[in-house]
């Protein structure tokens, strides 16, 4: 199971928020910096987040998301405003590994069926919700998008996805643990390779994500905010949580 350090972006800086709450936002400082330091501990990939464009659709931070990619050595995924065909180029153009469609993949399933064709590899999708099984969020986690999060994934089915990026919404920011009876009805409902998001406080946690099984099946992938950035685990003794499951 691979960590991915989260790096979200607001107005240019480093910052946490707190459930998805843009009024509870925390400022972290470089972001680049940030980045750095997860590489330098040993994380093999990055997980970048625009938040201004996750919220209006506009590419704010293009700039700040691009410095990361140049600074580090590793494969780095981006989320937060791509809803276009021109927003996935100009990303994965510029070095991106993946990029991440959330509120696109929920109103605009031809667009995202256009998208994975023709950057096959390179595509996952963002499946942001409060409570398993109920309604995504899209618009920056500001809006219901109308479909639950088993619809969503009954329509995956037949993309040719990356990763399916699950965020429990109501645990972000939270140190609360991550949802794992809800992750495990994930992975036992979708063949693409699962990433787990939101709740992660301890190599502990890690570990019991990493030893999530559904038909034989574990989880790809786990991201990581909060708990790095406030000192709570030290990314170094999460690489190797994640590392002992091969």
């Amino acid at each position: 199971m691979d960590l991915l350090p989260a790096v979200d972006l607001k107005d240019g800086a480093a910052v946490r928020l707190v459930q998805g709450d843009f009024g509870r936002s925390h400022d972290y400082g470089d972001p680049v910096a940030l980045a750095r330091r997860y590489v330098e501990g040993g994380a093999r990939w990055v997980h970048v987040v625009d938040l201004d464009a996750a919220r209006s659709g506009v590419a704010r931070n293009r700039d700040r998301v691009l410095d990361i990619v140049r600074a580090v050595a590793v494969p780095v995924q981006v989320g937060g405003g791509v809803r276009t065909l021109a927003d996935a180029d100009a990303l994965l153009d510029a070095g991106v590994a993946r990029v991440v469609v959330g509120t696109a993949a929920v109103t605009d399933p031809p667009f995202l069926v256009a998208l994975a064709a023709r950057h096959p590899g390179r595509v996952a999708v963002g499946l942001d919700h409060r409570g398993h099984g109920a309604e995504v969020s899209v618009a920056g986690w500001e809006e219901g998008g109308g479909v639950s999060l088993d619809e969503v994934l009954s329509r995956l089915e037949e993309v040719d996805l990356a990763a399916v990026v699950v965020t429990a919404i109501e645990r972000d920011g939270m140190l609360q643990g991550p949802d794992t009876a809800g992750l495990v009805q994930v992975l036992g409902r979708t063949r693409h390779p699962v990433v787990a998001s939101g709740g992660v406080r301890s190599a502990e946690d890690l570990r019991a994500l990493a030893g999530l099984r559904a038909g034989g099946r574990g989880l790809a992938g786990a991201i990581v905010g909060k708990a790095l950035v406030d000192g709570v685990l030290g990314i170094e003794e999460a690489v190797r949580a994640c590392a002992a499951s091969g």
